[in-house]
Order: C-alpha cells, then structure tokens, then sequence
C-alpha cells in the first residue's frame, strides 16, 4: 500500500511542506486544482524532494488541450526524474462551459481520446512516431522540429484517471495507468461499481488488475474528546454534504437508498444553507463515508475496509502526535 498526502496553500509554504511529508514517510504528495493551478506546487515540491511522487489529483483536463497538458507532464516529469502522475479529471459540465468556457460533450469518450492523444503526443517526443492523431474531439497532427522538446530518459508520465461512475471508471481500466477514485466513495460503492466497471475496462484492453494502480482519497476522522475533534467532524460532514448535493454523484447515495437526500442537499445548496446541510449527515451516513477510529486504530480500520481494493490512499488527518502518525502511515504501508 502507498500512502499520499496532499499539499496546500500559498505557494512560500508548498517547499516546506514535501519536506516534511517526505521526511514523514509518505509514499506521493498530491496538489489539488481547486482555486489554484496545480502545477507551480508540484514544481516547487519537486525541487524539495528526492523520492515521493507527484500527483495532480486532479487537474482538470477538459479546461486545457492534451497538447497544452502533454507539454508541462513532459516537463515535470524529466524534472523531478519520473516522478510525476497526471491525475485527470473531467470537472462537470457547468464549470467546463460557464467557468472555463470549454466545450463539453460526451465526457467519458471525450475522455478515453484526450489520454490517447496524450500518448500519441509523448510517443512523437519520446520514440520518434509521427503525429498524426485525428480522433472525433481532437486532431494533434503538427510536429515540427523547433517545438518538439528534447527526449527525456524518464518517459512519460505515469496518467491517472479520477471517476465515480460506471462509464468513466471504464475508460479508466482501458487507457489510464491508474484510477483516482472520488472521496465521496463507500466501500460498498467501490465493491459494487467501481471494481466491476474497472475489471470491464481492463477486458477493453486486454489488460488486468496488476497493471494498474487504484488510489483512493477516504475522509478519516480520529476520535478524541476534545473541540478539535468536534470541529473536524463538522467540516467532514459538510464536506459529505457538499459533495452529495450533486447530481452527477447521486447514484453512490441511490447505492445505500438515501437518494432523496442529493434532492434536498441540492435543494438547500442553492439557498445557501451550507451549514445546515452538514446537519443532514446522519451517523450512519457517516459512517458510510468516513473511517472513524481512535488514533492508534486509524491505520487498521483504513484496511479492514479498503485494504483488499486499494493500491493508495491519499490521508490528510494530522493526528498531532508525530510518533503516532509515521505509526499509522507504516502500519498502511505494510498492509
């Protein structure tokens, strides 16, 4: 098992910390683009580190042309000397068309063509194919000499594909190298859905489960009795909520039979009433979603539940006491 950390905040800080989660024993370190481009992170982590690896998880393709992509994994992966993976992740159509004025259409084959224009790309830079990519979304078919940069001994970058549904967590199996599967995921759901979608895609390409890696982000809460904890349990439940006032997400609530939940969660979303949404996360919803453990269990229960699926987990929780915490991350390591 490996397990990641993400990284966050102004870009003074990023150094500082993949210092430190590599010094922690984390296998990866993951940069989020959320409201910041992920990749000035990943450069700078890269510049402090020696060993971790480099996740975008995710950075949005849909908003940039796998030209526009191919160049800077290209870049950043002879950099840090092949450590980079290209977490993709499609977004939803609102954001793609209203915030980044991107055209959307058909986003799981829009997808599987965007990888493989990626790699028709690397494959011009790296083994001298010619360019010659013409697919239904994208058409990559002008090489010349002053724009194909030198050919880096490390490869191509290592792409990952994050997914929640059937169609997508497909695509993943045929063409990605691994799959990034959606914090707001249950066990249940990645039994039911997700390992059977990926086991069709892997038949796609006449592949199977040991050339692939699965990564999985899991909300963690360590159970002590003080407010920090009651904090933490807040921003987690609202967390849940956000992420399940969703339409695109509610067939992982249809699952557990709590669909009529994503109704009025998007309901209460578009009156803004986020921290009353939060309130509508039960225990055993919670428990659904969440890894709630006492600090010395956290690592054990993180297994018992997805330790049969997952190849990494990416685990933020700081459990304050640093002896425990590289405890829990070798206990996951072993596992």
């Amino acid at each position: 098992m490996r397990v990641d950390k993400a990284v966050w905040g102004e870009l003074g800080s990023i150094a500082a910390q993949a210092r430190k989660i590599e010094a922690d024993g984390y296998d990866g370190l993951a940069a989020t683009e959320v409201s910041s481009d992920p990749f000035p992170p990943l450069t700078l982590a890269a510049e402090h580190t020696e060993r971790v690896d480099l996740m975008t998880a995710i950075t949005v393709a849909f908003a940039r042309s796998p030209m526009t992509l191919a160049q800077v994994g290209h870049d950043l992966n002879q950099y840090s000397k092949g450590r980079v993976i290209l977490g993709l992740g499609s977004q939803i159509r609102a954001h793609i068309t209203k915030r980044f004025s991107m055209p959307w259409s058909k986003p799981a084959s829009r997808m599987r063509e965007y990888i493989q224009a990626l790699r028709a790309i690397w494959s011009c830079w790296n083994d001298g194919e010619r360019l010659d990519f013409r697919g239904e979304f994208y058409q990559h078919t002008l090489m010349t000499p002053n724009f194909h940069p030198p050919v880096t001994e490390f490869g191509a970058p290592r792409v990952f594909l994050a997914a929640v549904g059937p169609k997508m967590t497909e695509v993943a199996g045929e063409v990605a190298d691994g799959m990034i599967a959606h914090g707001f995921t249950t066990d249940r759901y990645m039994r039911e859905v997700t390992m059977p979608s990926l086991e069709r895609g892997f038949e796609q390409s006449g592949r199977n489960r040991g050339d692939f890696e699965l990564s999985c982000p899991i909300f963690v809460l360590a159970q002590t009795d003080d407010a920090t904890y009651q904090q933490r349990l807040d921003g987690v439940k609202r967390q849940i909520a956000f992420y399940g006032s969703t339409p695109a997400y509610r067939p992982v609530l249809d699952l557990h039979g709590w669909g009529d939940l994503q109704t009025d969660l998007n309901q209460m979303s578009k009156a803004g009433q986020w921290q009353e949404m939060g309130e509508r996360i039960d225990e055993e919803i919670l428990a659904a979603f969440a890894v709630v453990a006492p600090p010395e269990g956290i690592a054990d229960e993180m297994l018992r539940r997805y330790g049969d699926m997952v190849d990494r987990m990416s685990w933020g929780l700081d459990l304050g006491d640093a002896d425990l915490q590289r405890e829990q991350i070798q206990k996951l390591r072993a596992g």
